[in-house]
């Protein structure tokens, strides 16, 4: 606990870094992922292609393609973009395949009622489209935003780890403290996250959450 009160400010420092690292390439990987999943419903010979190629992308080991990004994209070792840029990678090829199943769950009468009343292709994707594949988008949401926080931990092997340097530091001085208290906060950070992404999910789709009456038995 001593420890702890001597070094708030490096822990709160390690926490916003860690926060900003993990949720920063799942908004990203969001903003590319639902683009490249409504290219791949309207020309369905890109969807397997594309689903294949995620799966391919998040295979590759983490540290792996944090020491690698550096020399593909031209930045220092050290820099975060590092980061951000390899978990975007590993948000949009988990996200994709949740993009293309939610647009493909979008009943076709549906999609046709909409085009009949005049709705356009960019007006039906918002607001039709979208609405219905909320739920299956944000179930790979959750999944990926859980594991960007675990990951970000990784990058504390090149220096840039946001709550994995606590993880570093402990080993280093053969000292436990800062271990369990970056595995707690990490810990604690995935189910605020999770809980928020649940709560969003919610407010995006306020008919999920209207139950049917159940009919009184005379």
């Amino acid at each position: 606990m001593t420890w702890i009160g001597d070094n708030l400010g490096l822990i709160w420092d390690q926490l916003r870094e860690h926060i900003y690292l993990a949720i920063i390439p799942v908004i990203l990987g969001l903003i590319i992922s639902v683009p490249l999943g409504y290219v791949a419903t309207r020309y369905s010979w890109l969807a397997n292609p594309l689903i294949a190629l995620g799966g391919v992308l998040y295979s590759v080991p983490s540290i792996a393609l944090f020491i690698v990004i550096p020399a593909i994209i031209g930045t220092k070792v050290l820099s975060t973009i590092n980061i951000i840029v390899a978990l975007t990678i590993y948000t949009v090829s988990l996200l994709i395949r949740n993009v293309i199943d939610g647009l493909r769950s979008v009943p076709p009468d549906v999609r046709q009622s909409a085009i009949a009343v005049g709705y356009g292709s960019m007006h039906r994707l918002i607001a039709v489209d979208l609405p219905i594949a909320v739920p299956v988008i944000f179930t790979g949401l959750r999944v990926v935003t859980v594991a960007n926080i675990s990951m970000v931990s990784v990058g504390a092997v090149i220096g840039i780890g946001g709550l994995g340097e606590l993880f570093t530091l402990g080993f280093q001085k053969d000292f436990l403290t800062p271990v369990v208290v970056g595995v707690v906060l990490s810990l604690a950070l995935a189910l605020v996250a999770d809980l928020i992404l649940v709560s969003l999910q919610r407010v995006l789709t306020p008919w999920a959450r209207i139950s049917t009456p159940v009919a009184e038995v005379a």
